[in-house]
């Protein structure tokens, strides 16, 4: 599926504002300073998925998308490493121990996705006019590489490609790494892309 440069320049400039949103307010959780990298688009076949994610087990917090959204897709917060266990320990002030998660360090990182993913989507939903909700998170700690393509296999079966927005979140003051990774189906997107076109289109 090909996308016109204007599109992906909007679909650019949608994914920097919602990660923006996150950033901020993952800051303000943390009560550290979270820089944010510029967001990398990729339209992947199925078949290659293998080439962008691994086989480490890492920890994920998956989210359906939901409201007027057609088809939907999934939105995944994933922790690299030990970040998980990290990001919950400056939330229940444990320190700086690594250890296998806990149940209260599971319910830390459960609050953290679902308030960086809603202040993502609201974000998004304001630009674009459109309702945009995140399901109930579900939190897994699995090889990542078979978590996503769970996810992708009930999606729809008819679907080829899907279109993966990383953006990359961080804090080197605590050794702590977030990707916001965001699985549409082409048609959603398409709609998301002319959209955001028209919004930024110069009049006639």
């Amino acid at each position: 599926m090909e996308f016109t440069p204007i599109q992906l320049d909007a679909l650019q400039e949608l994914a920097n504002i919602g990660a923006a949103h996150s950033a901020t307010t993952l800051s303000m959780m943390l009560n550290c300073h979270v820089s944010m990298n510029v967001p990398e688009i990729d339209i992947v076949d199925i078949g290659n998925m293998g080439q962008l994610l691994t086989d480490d087990i890492t920890t994920l917090v998956v989210f359906e998308l939901q409201g007027e959204i057609p088809r939907g897709g999934f939105l995944v917060l994933h922790f690299p490493g030990d970040s998980a266990v990290r990001t919950a320990n400056i939330l229940i002030g444990s320190g700086n121990i690594i250890r296998p998660s806990g149940e209260m360090d599971k319910s830390a990182i459960l609050e953290v996705g679902n308030i960086m993913i809603s202040s993502f989507l609201s974000a998004t939903s304001d630009l674009l006019g459109i309702i945009m909700l995140p399901s109930p998170p579900v939190l897994v700690i699995d090889m990542t590489h078979a978590v996503i393509e769970s996810l992708i296999a009930g999606m729809t079966t008819e679907v080829n490609e899907v279109v993966v927005f990383r953006i990359n979140l961080a804090s080197d003051e605590h050794e702590i790494a977030a990707n916001i990774m965001i699985f549409l189906e082409v048609s959603t997107l398409q709609m998301v892309a002319e959209m955001l076109e028209k919004m930024i289109k110069p009049e006639p």
